[in-house]
């Protein structure tokens, strides 16, 4: 039975080398796609600001805390294209977030 296994397996080196190669290739592509799903699992605003003047506001998202991160954040994308992490806890960031709530409702 072993001798009808090692008579199936191809005898040519240069087929072998491909083989392995292909599977070098399938491991690191498998490894690389899973390496961004690391990089998000964590907060994204490491430091925060406590406000931001609303007219300089195109959109603010929110988001829960979860098991990427243990706090609330709110990060507001700028006008210019910026995007910058608000303190949830401050009373204009409130505001802020109150106003753009009750702006989807009415629509």
């Amino acid at each position: 039975m072993a001798r009808a296994a090692l008579s199936a397996a191809p005898s040519n080196p240069r087929f072998l080398q491909v083989a392995l190669l292909l599977l070098l290739l399938v491991a690191t592509g498998r490894r690389a796609a899973g390496a961004s799903v690391v990089t998000e699992l964590r907060c994204q605003c490491l430091q925060t600001l406590q406000g931001i003047h609303p007219k300089n506001i195109q959109s603010v998202n929110v988001k829960a805390p979860g098991p990427h991160c243990a706090e609330t954040e709110v990060i507001a994308t700028l006008k210019n294209g910026q995007k910058a992490c608000l303190n949830p806890a401050t009373p204009m960031v409130k505001k802020i977030i109150e106003k753009m709530l009750n702006c989807d409702k009415s629509n």
